[in-house]
């Protein structure tokens, strides 16, 4: 038996089922291995790279030769019909996309503070995006939307151009020899997408799954109704291929995109594809049918620009994270989402996305669940949705060139009775299997349950100040005082989340709290706290009773009553406002100007001449505690103006509320720690220990951990075990 005899059942096998079949073989593997070893990570990796190799090329031949070839009257009408078919799939598509959130069900979730809260989304800039300045800085920088628009032009040039056959012979001899090495690279694609398929599983994360089980499951269920039923459907009823056809010709395509997470490598196998199903439909002699042939070279790379197929996958994740954040979605959110945010996915979605979530007013946080869901599969599904888009698109271009559109009355009865009741069914079915299970809000015990990160000292705490601290002098320093006492005492305020609170435990913790302890640590002293109003705060410290409290903003109002430390973290200025009333306060210009609005600001943040000047037509109320906005009785307040960082904690103990960071972003407010006005040693003191404590990266690694809601990395000694 010879080695050509063993093989020969396999070389039977069909390349799609091969690859399939690898790619099912590689994720059992990868599901029991952590291990990824080198030469399956090398071979993964060459594979994508070989199919990239050959794409870029053959996009910019495929178009100059393909729009090159024709006659400017026949372009002028190419483009006529393929502008109406475009129109037609992308409102069929969108349609499906706007129909899906049917199946979100109402969860409740709140979040730590983000930076990207308060991150602007980067400007869109279409010009520089599609006109290639400097052709040569496309093809270098991978700019497919600039080449694309270069070869087009290229393209259209050449169509007046006399004696131009012997070009577009040579062209055209090039494209065929990049098709046949992008075949001859295909040809080892089982492999390819076998060492993909193990990477892929062997490294997932199924940690990063939980919160957006939601929007995978929907986007997937949306992906296979689209490119197995819907798409291939239409072009079925009105066009004389068949159902089976359509899908013979795209599954391989469909698999490697799949596998690789990548449309544009495909493309070169989705036109030859697209060509050859073409050329069965009339007689390859015929004029109209050169003219039809040429179609997937040129429309097949322009579809990789457009906001197409798989793209559109961005405008449902805008809506799930509308729907995870609790906001508010009017029809006008919808016609904004078609208006303004179609035209950002002429980019990239990863470009597209900060955008999207800006113009539903969702924190750009949800950015990170974006990046996941991408990483884990949706990427790799929206490359299906793509590629069989790709392949309707010009065989419905290419029908109405050779006049071939037909109606098929039975199989139209069929589709138009079976595809609203499948989709309406798994939507509503999905909304009932996601309430069906037993989502609890995590938020709040997540916040709750946390114990301070590094090891502490010796601690006692006070619920209140002894009466005769006012009659107490500060005779001697403040670290001298710490010395002989033998401890550091610490005044901490009421309702100071995240900076001071205590957790499920009852300790006292918190990043100030954590950040005192660390000082009694450097001083060589135990710790007591002592829970103190603000307005206590002045006359313990001048008593001398207090050594320092817990962090204030820095305000002219605190700076004239207290002698503040040096910044040690820093707030942006936010509202806490419920989360249907989200898009009243997304602009400063618009809050300011309103008459009917009532903000409540914390007295620690009260800063009045700077309320006076600016809320003149608003009316700004001082509160004593945060806790207050949140009872029945103060509902009359419309928003509070609160510290981003500080807000956030409380979303958490009230997650039908949510953070606005109005625009412009006015720039943070510092927090410092108020000590004795009279004690310059123990601030210079303070100043150097805060120094040496931003170097050491220990407030950065405190402000991740109680502000940010990270889970630390035990790179540190002094980390609790």
């Amino acid at each position: 038996m010879t080695i050509k005899s063993v093989l020969l059942p396999f070389t039977n096998i069909p390349l799609s089922a091969r690859i399939l079949i690898a790619m099912f073989i590689g994720l059992a593997i990868g599901s029991y291995t952590s291990t990824v070893y080198t030469g399956v990570d090398a071979t993964a990796k060459a594979f994508v790279m070989l199919l990239q190799m050959t794409a870029l090329p053959y996009i910019a031949l495929s178009l100059i030769t393909g729009i090159g070839g024709l006659s400017p009257l026949k372009a002028a009408q190419t483009f006529k019909v393929s502008f109406v078919i475009l129109l037609t799939l992308l409102v069929t598509v969108l349609s499906f996309i706007f129909l899906a959130p049917i199946a979100f069900p109402d969860w409740v979730n709140a979040d730590f503070y983000s930076a990207s809260t308060v991150k602007v989304s980067s400007e869109f800039d279409l010009v520089n995006l599609f006109i290639p300045a400097n052709p040569f800085n496309a093809f270098a920088n991978a700019l497919i939307p600039a080449i694309v628009m270069f070869s087009i032009f290229v393209g259209i040039g050449l169509m007046t151009v006399k004696n131009k056959k012997h070009t577009l012979l040579v062209l055209s001899n090039l494209q065929k020899a990049i098709a046949n090495v992008s075949a001859l690279v295909m040809s080892f694609a089982p492999l390819g997408v076998f060492c993909i398929a193990l990477r892929a599983a062997a490294t997932i994360d199924s940690s990063q799954i939980d919160g957006l089980l939601v929007y995978i499951v929907t986007a997937a269920v949306l992906v296979i109704l689209l490119s197995f039923i819907v798409l291939p459907a239409m072009v079925a009823i009105i066009t004389p291929f068949g159902y089976r056809q359509i899908i013979k010709a795209s599954r391989e395509a469909m698999i490697t995109a799949f596998a690789t997470g990548s449309f544009f490598i495909v493309i070169p196998t989705i036109v030859e594809k697209t060509k050859d199903l073409i050329k069965e439909l009339s007689n390859e002699n015929s004029s109209q049918s050169t003219d039809a042939s040429k179609v997937p070279s040129i429309i097949v790379p322009i579809t990789f620009s457009l906001p197409v197929g798989g793209k559109l996958l961005a405008l449902l994740f805008t809506l799930f994270a509308a729907w995870f954040s609790g906001a508010h979605i009017s029809l006008n959110d919808y016609t904004n989402l078609i208006v303004a945010g179609i035209p950002q996915l002429f980019g990239t979605s990863t470009l597209a996305v900060p955008n999207l979530l800006d113009l539903f007013n969702v924190s750009a946080s949800m950015f990170d669940f974006f990046i996941v869901a991408e990483n884990l599969i949706v990427g790799r599904i929206s490359a299906i949705l793509s590629v069989i888009f790709a392949i309707c698109l010009p065989l419905l271009i290419a029908t109405s060139m050779l006049k071939a559109f037909t109606f098929k009355w039975k199989v139209f009865l069929k589709y138009a009775i079976l595809m609203p009741i499948i989709s309406i069914v798994a939507f509503i079915s999905l909304r009932f299997t996601f309430s069906e299970i037993s989502h609890q809000y995590q938020g709040y015990n997540k916040f709750i349950e946390r114990d301070l990160l590094f090891k502490g000292v010796k601690t006692k705490v006070i619920d209140q100040a002894k009466n005769n601290t006012s009659t107490q002098q500060p005779f001697i320093d403040v670290l001298t005082r710490i010395n002989n006492r033998g401890f550091l005492r610490v005044g901490y305020f009421r309702d100071d989340l995240p900076y001071s609170f205590h957790n499920n435990k009852g300790d006292l913790v918190g990043f100030d709290i954590e950040i005192m302890n660390q000082l009694a640590a450097d001083l060589n002293v135990d710790i007591e706290f002592v829970k103190i109003f603000r307005n206590e705060a002045s006359t313990l410290l001048s008593s001398g009773y207090l050594d320092i409290t817990t962090g204030i903003p820095v305000i002219p109002d605190n700076m004239r009553e207290f002698t503040l430390t040096v910044p040690y973290s820093k707030q942006d200025i936010a509202f806490i406002v419920k989360d249907i009333r989200r898009a009243e306060f997304t602009h400063w210009e618009g809050i300011l100007k309103r008459d009917d609005l009532i903000i409540g600001i914390p007295e620690i943040f009260f800063y009045k001449d700077a309320i006076n000047r600016f809320f003149t037509h608003g009316k700004a109320w001082e509160i004593t505690t945060p806790r207050l906005f949140f009872k029945e009785e103060f509902q009359h307040i419309d928003g509070m103006l609160f510290g981003a960082a500080t807000a956030s904690a409380w979303t958490l103990l009230y997650p039908n509320y949510t953070v606005v960071v109005p625009k412009p972003i006015r720039a943070p407010i510092s927090m410092a720690f108020p000590i004795n006005k009279n004690d310059s040693a123990f601030e210079l003191f303070m100043r150097n220990w805060i120094s040496m404590k931003q170097q050491s990266t220990m407030l950065d690694q405190l402000f991740d951990y109680w502000i940010a809601g990270k889970t630390p990395k035990d790179n540190f000694m002094s980390i609790k075990k």
